[in-house]
This record gives structure tokens, C-alpha cells and sequence, in this order.
């Protein structure tokens, strides 16, 4: 039932002569688009939701706007959040996390991998992504649209931004692709279609790929390195080894490991071997710690041969005494399968060498395992002889670390 107009009036009356200062402090819990809309609902909620102060927040919420970037623009809040969002409102709920893993990057290889950041391309357009789509007659998603409009990828160069891995004859480094050679790498064909590479490594050719369409078994935006399903009856068949749900998902969450610390930097470029902090066994004063990676660029799922590589940490206190010095000898492992099958391996030294161990000093290997099922884990211990009394003899304990593939499946083509 409408209201009488005299209650009208008197609630109208009412709002016009409540003070200023409450009001402002509902309308500073209001998100953005509530705050537009009090613009349109009277005049006084129009002047008020105009307050300057009341756009700081969002502008810091949404696209990461600081007090020195607005001196620099030397424009009002209300005016920086209105001019960014024409530009990006499509990305609010993906810029401020996409812009800060970009900011928190690009901070992380300036310091360690200051060579890598040349290799990053400036932001595209809006054309340039609507030509793409048009390109590839497929739909971007807004996260990774938004991405690009950040820094479209880097230039294929070594190293790449998305990680290496190297062993003895083996080299993989991932550069993160432009969108225009990501266009360019489009499948249409079979086991692939309508997926997007994202990825690309020089050295193998191996890509990591973004599903664009739910087909052949593929959820959509699904990110996943591909191989061939060796024994599959339809040549175009592949096994998707899945690394991401979302571009988002997938890029933010690598980078968070990088800029933690979560990978480590050799040789200026940033290796993907997963540290479990756990991971950790000291013996008198030696400390050895492993970190893991899986290479799905030689793993295959038939015949099940699932590859690993492992990196050993072995570190020595720097507070132990000189006389504690000491040589590794030999190994011994005890490798055991999701199955419970056990393999025990003994052999001298580690990849061929005897390294000595001191106070301080660190020596780091890098070996390999398989398994005939997705997941297993190894452990075991060194025997090293001490330098200054070479008739003692003692074992260092290898802590028990697991390898598990990720998870993967098969595609379904017609």
C-alpha cells in the first residue's frame, strides 16, 4: 500500500536534516556500486556519495591505487576510480590480485633474476584482445584478459618466467607467452581442440595449454601439460597432466610460490622443485634437506612410468669445529611404490662424486627416479668418513620424501 504523501514529505524532510557526518560514515561501508546508486536517489545522497574521501578505499581495494600514485595522477579519488574503471571495470574482481602477483614478481626477479624482467612485453589493449577472440573465434577469459592488459607475457627467450628444470641431458625452461604467439599456437585439431597454449619451451617444444571450451574430457579454462597416450588405438589421443583450474588460479599460485621463496633461484633462473618444509633430517651437525619436481615431458601413463627428479641439500653448521669435517662415500636407498614395493640401492658416492662436507659449507645434487605407479617415496642415508680420523664411519639420515603426479586424465575423441 503506497504511503500517505504527508509521510512522504516527513520521511524526505528527515534525511535532509540528519548531520552530515553520520551519513558519511554509513556510506564508507557501502561497496562502489551501492555508492553510485545513492547518486541517483536524491540530491543531498548525491552530494554526499560524491565526498572524495569515500572513493580512497575503493580505489585501494580495486586497483591498488596508493597515496603516491595519486599525487602523481593529481586527480580526486572519485575521479581515479571513475577513469580506471572505464578502462578495466570488466576486471574488478580479477585486477587487484593479478596486479599485485605482477607487482610482487616483478620486485622478486628484480632482486634475484634481474635479467628476466627485459624479457617482459607492456600491456595490451582492448582491441587487441577483442582481435584475438575474433582471430580464434573463441571467448578469453576475463582473468586472463586481464593478465595481459598487465604485461602480455615475455619474449621467447631463455630463461623462461615459468620456470626451469635441468638434468645431466635433459633442459626444460617455460616462457610465458605473448598473445599473439599464443594465438598463433591455437589447436583446433584433435586431443586438442579449442585449447590455447599459454606456455611454450624452446629446448622440448613441450606447451602448458588452456582448455577454451568444455570438450574431449576438458573442463573449461582447465590448464594441463600435455603427452601423447602412447598406447591408445586413436593417434590423437593425449593424456592432460593438470596443473590449474583457472588462469587465475594457476598463475597467482605459482607466483606465490616463487616470490616465497618456495622455488629456488640457480643460475639466475627460477627452478620449480617443491620444497616440503618438513622435509628436513640433522644428524650431529650435518642437515639434509630435498626438494621434488615431476616431469610430465617424460612421464607416460600407458605404459605407467611416472619421472621424478629430486634436489639434495647436504649443509654442514658453520658453527660445527674444523675437525668435523668430513667425505661422503656411499649411499643407500630404500624406494618404495604406491604398491608398497620396495627397491634398495647402494652404490659409492652421489652422481659420481665425493663431496667434503665442512663447516659452512653446502653441496647440492640433482638425481632422478621413476615409478610404475603415481605416487612412491624414498629414503635412506649417507656414510661419510671424518678427514681427521679417517677410521670413523657414520651414517647421515636421508629424510623420507614423497613424489606424486598431479592428477590427469585422458581425452575423449570421437
Amino acid at each position: 500500500m503506497a504511503a500517505p504523501p504527508d509521510m512522504e514529505l516527513s520521511q524526505t524532510l528527515s534525511l535532509e536534516l540528519l548531520p552530515t557526518d553520520p551519513l558519511l560514515l554509513i556510506l564508507s561501508f557501502l561497496d562502489y556500486r551501492d555508492l553510485v546508486s545513492c547518486c541517483y536517489l536524491n540530491r543531498r545522497l548525491n552530494q554526499l556519495s560524491s565526498h572524495d574521501p569515500l572513493w580512497k578505499r575503493h580505489c585501494k581495494k580495486y586497483w591498488l591505487i596508493s597515496e603516491e600514485e595519486k599525487s602523481r595522477r593529481n586527480q580526486s579519488w572519485r575521479a581515479i576510480f571513475i577513469s580506471t574503471y572505464s578502462d578495466f571495470g570488466r576486471y574488478i574482481h580479477y585486477y587487484a590480485t593479478l596486479k599485485k602477483a605482477w607487482d610482487d614478481l616483478e620486485q622478486y626477479l628484480g632482486q634475484w633474476c634481474p635479467r628476466m624482467i627485459s624479457s617482459l612485453k607492456e600491456s595490451v589493449r582492448e582491441e587487441d584482445l577483442d582481435a584475438v577472440e575474433a582471430q580464434i573465434r573463441c571467448k578469453l577469459p576475463d582473468d586472463y584478459r586481464c593478465s595481459f592488459r598487465i604485461h602480455n607475457g615475455q619474449k621467447l627467450v631463455v630463461p623462461g618466467l615459468m620456470g626451469s628444470m635441468a638434468l645431466s641431458n635433459h633442459y626444460r625452461s617455460e616462457d610465458l607467452l605473448d598473445i599473439d604467439t599464443a594465438a598463433g599456437g591455437f589447436q583446433q585439431r584433435l586431443g586438442l581442440k579449442q585449447c590455447l597454449p599459454l606456455t611454450f619451451c624452446i629446448h622440448t617444444g613441450l606447451s602448458q595449454y588452456m582448455a577454451l571450451e568444455s570438450v574431449e574430457g576438458r573442463n573449461k579454462y582447465e590448464i594441463f601439460y600435455q603427452c601423447p597416450e602412447q598406447m591408445a588405438r586413436n593417434p590423437s589421443t593425449i593424456v592432460m597432466f593438470i596443473t590449474g583450474t583457472s588462469y587465475l588460479e594457476w598463475f597467482t599460485s605459482y607466483v606465490n610460490k616463487v616470490v616465497t621463496g618456495g622455488y629456488p633461484i640457480i643460475r639466475d633462473q627460477i627452478f620449480r622443485y617443491v620444497h616440503d618444509k618438513d622435509c628436513v633430517a640433522t644428524t650431529e651437525d650435518i642437515t639434509v634437506s630435498v626438494s621434488t619436481s615431476f616431469l610430465p615431458e617424460l612421464s607416460s601413463v600407458h605404459p605407467p612410468h611416472y619421472f621424478f627428479t629430486y634436489r639434495i641439500r647436504i649443509e654442514m653448521s658453520k658453527d660445527a669445529l674444523p675437525e668435523n669435517a668430513c667425505q661422503l662415500e656411499s649411499r643407500y636407498w630404500r624406494i618404495t611404490n604406491a604398491k608398497g614395493d620396495v627397491e634398495e640401492v647402494q652404490g659409492p658416492g652421489v652422481v659420481g662424486e665425493f663431496p667434503v662436507i665442512s663447516p659452512g659449507k653446502v653441496y647440492e645434487y640433482t638425481s632422478c627416479t621413476t615409478f610404475t605407479t603415481t605416487s612412491g617415496y624414498m629414503e635412506g642415508y649417507y656414510t661419510f668418513h671424518c678427514l681427521y680420523n679417517k677410521d670413523r664411519f657414520f651414517n647421515v639420515t636421508i629424510p623420507r620424501f614423497h613424489m606424486v603426479c598431479p592428477a590427469f586424465k585422458v581425452s575423449s575423441t570421437a
